[in-house]
């Protein structure tokens, strides 16, 4: 008998024949969930509930939007506001004033910064900082820590190895297309490990240090405050990524919470709840250093991504959402470390507390995220090992989804203890980076 294929299996091989890839994002390919069974396409969404093409309604206790949606999906407030843009207009040969009025918010939140230049999406936004910040430090060369993008400035600190970005998110990003005239422009850094980068610092003429402030560790041995000291005393400009951890500890950037002020900040994912707005902050000697280089772009002028923007800062600090998004997320946590110690599994349990992530100390890790996923779909829910909280996350859904987890690590532990994984799965093992989508 012919297995059944549903509507996003068959739109996405249709895709990967005529989309380089099959889609945008490496995050939301169907390999990176469950190959050959993953819905893959929505119709539509709302709170934390998304439909596919089939009109199957799943809860996502996934990537909500990788980040995006810390509001929920499709937030009536939000939504009502771009669609009041859209019957104004959305773009036009004058500009639009509400990228002033979100300026005005984002030096508000952060008054160390005195300068903001808005884009559409993170790379961009990355790109921009680093433009900018070479302009102003006079120099090429950068030391970086986390995961910034697709750009060649970033690709470049695997030219000189194909592991420098190994431990900075995605595993096996390739320089293909990267002029090898960069080679030794980027440098890389793990997070905590202050002696690497001083080592760094002392051999290379370095302007820029660029790291995310946090994602899956938390900061030790005043490792900030040394990274802030060292950039200080060597004149060289610090800038933190916070493009996914803003808004989702405090109201503004995760440095807010460790009391450590950058010289730029990147934001990006939940400033608009879902629509396209990122944001460059800085402290205007060096921000004005964009006049002094080319940075331009027509769709860095609509209207929806700051409108947006505008309506889910209100939200945000009216509700005051990284409260409400940490709690679950912490809640989350401790659940799941629960069922770890029932099940005596061996799993580490990271990230901040509104993007908890887990894994399996096992060979098998992969194998059983792709079980997870496999059996979670099939209960109504879109899962793996890392949840992006939104403030949609009802307690009792929570509750809900630990409960169908329950099932799945009793799975595991037997498979741990000598049953094969592969009798359980339906499908091949999900991919976890660059490396094997090709």
């Amino acid at each position: 008998m012919k297995k059944k294929i549903n509507s996003g299996q068959k739109l996405w091989q249709k895709a990967k024949k005529i989309i380089p890839g099959g889609n945008m994002l490496l995050s939301k390919r169907s390999e990176m969930f469950l190959p050959g069974i993953w819905p893959t396409y929505f119709k539509k969404t709302k709170g934390c509930a998304v439909w596919d093409l089939d009109g199957n309604k799943f809860f996502d206790m996934s990537l909500m939007g990788v980040g995006c949606n810390i509001l929920g999906y499709s937030n009536k407030e939000v939504d009502k506001s771009v669609k009041n843009t859209i019957v104004s207009g959305n773009i036009s040969t004058l500009n639009c004033p509400e990228e002033v009025y979100l300026a005005e918010k984002m030096i508000a939140l952060h008054p160390w910064a005195d300068m903001v230049r808005f884009a559409r999406s993170g790379g961009e936004a990355n790109s921009i900082a680093v433009r900018i910040a070479r302009a102003a430090s006079g120099k090429d060369k950068i030391v970086i820590c986390g995961y910034h993008g697709w750009h060649d400035w970033y690709l470049a600190a695997n030219i000189t190895g194909k592991i420098n970005l190994q431990d900075h998110l995605l595993p096996g990003l390739k320089t293909s297309g990267v002029p090898k005239s960069l080679k030794n422009t980027i440098f890389t850094f793990k997070y905590n490990d202050f002696e690497a980068l001083l080592e760094i610092i002392n051999k290379n003429d370095i302007g820029v240090v660029k790291m995310e402030v946090s994602r899956k560790s938390v900061p030790e041995k005043n490792f900030l405050q040394k990274i802030r000291k060292i950039c200080t005393d060597k004149n060289i400009i610090l800038i933190f990524d916070e493009c996914t951890s803003g808004f989702r500890e405090t109201n503004g950037g995760l440095h807010k919470k460790f009391n450590i002020n950058p010289d730029m900040a990147v934001f990006g994912k939940a400033l608009g709840n879902g629509y396209a707005i990122t944001s460059v902050i800085g402290k205007k000697d060096i921000m004005e250093a964009a006049q002094n280089t080319f940075i331009s772009s027509t769709f860095w002028t609509e209207r929806i991504g700051p409108t947006a923007a505008l309506k889910t800062l209100q939200i945000m600090k009216r509700e005051k959402s990284w409260k409400i998004i940490s709690a679950k997320g912490n809640y989350i946590k401790k659940r799941w470390e629960d069922l770890s110690k029932k099940y005596d599994l061996n799993m580490e349990i990271s990230g901040l507390a509104s993007i908890p992530k887990f894994s399996f100390k096992s060979v098998n890790n992969l194998h059983y995220k792709t079980l997870i996923t496999q059996e979670m779909l099939k209960k109504g829910f879109l899962a793996s090992n890392l949840l992006y909280v939104s403030t949609s996350h009802s307690d009792n859904l929570i509750d809900r989804y630990i409960d169908n987890l329950d099932s799945i690590f009793e799975i595991i532990q037997r498979c741990e203890q000598g049953e094969s994984i592969n009798d359980y799965l339906k499908t091949e093992v999900c991919h976890s980076g660059f490396n094997r989508l090709n």
